[in-house]
């Protein structure tokens, strides 16, 4: 491995450790302080540290921070399957690490920020699916051709992600990330329903690329972008 790839991996593992240890961490302090967060203030903190983590590390490993992103970019012809399970084990180490923490600072919390169906798992799974569907389609478009801008990825991609946790959260929790699921659901042991998290994102992903290529030009999902993944 050489030392480029390991700074992307680094990049993906811290990246991902802030999103899950900020998104996460506000659930848990909105439960302990009797709701001074709020709901959208949840939702924001989600949007904010992606926008945030984008700019800071989007140029070193694209900031996919999200093993049904990374997904999306290999389906897509942008990202070499060498690289997928490496990027996906930093992203799951960074959550996990972050929630990690979270619990060593509220070992009394319940959940610690997990995704839990506030209705059946089939209709969280269903609203998941979706979720990341639009997600990853909203991405590889928005880093299409010419329009590979880092604020403007920055962003577009953070406003859809606090859209969906604005209007889904309270139903499936608005995960649309595998390891932002995952990390949470170890440590506070709500495992019940952790199958929906790790399956919805991937089929959504799988879904948005056939239309991305469908609705834009055949070749744009095999043209090379600087800054959105693994770069040889």
């Amino acid at each position: 491995m050489d030392v480029t790839f390991a700074k992307k991996l680094a990049a993906e593992c811290f990246g991902t450790f802030c999103l899950v240890f900020a998104g996460t961490g506000a659930i848990i302090i909105n439960d302990l302080s009797g709701g001074a967060v709020t709901h959208v203030g949840v939702a924001m903190t989600f949007g904010l540290v992606v926008f945030a983590m984008i700019v800071a590390i989007g140029d070193i490993s694209g900031a996919h921070l999200n093993p049904a992103v990374t997904l999306g970019f290999f389906l897509a012809g942008r990202f070499p399957g060498k690289a997928v399970i490496l990027y996906i084990v930093s992203q799951c180490f960074g959550a996990i690490l972050a929630s990690g923490t979270l619990f060593a600072l509220f070992p009394n919390h319940r959940t610690l920020g997990s995704t839990i169906p506030a209705g059946s798992a089939f209709q969280s799974l269903i609203i998941e699916t979706l979720l990341t569907f639009i997600l990853v389609y909203v991405i590889l478009n928005v880093t299409a051709l010419g329009k590979e801008k880092g604020i403007t990825v920055a962003i577009t991609v953070g406003a859809v992600i606090a859209l969906s946790a604005l209007f889904a959260g309270p139903v499936s929790g608005a995960s649309m990330n595998p390891a932002r699921s995952l990390a949470p659901a170890l440590f506070s042991r709500q495992l019940d329903h952790i199958w929906v998290y790790l399956t919805g994102p991937f089929l959504g992903a799988v879904f948005s690329v056939p239309l991305c290529r469908f609705i834009r030009k055949s070749d744009c999902c095999r043209t090379p972008l600087r800054g959105v993944g693994y770069n040889e």
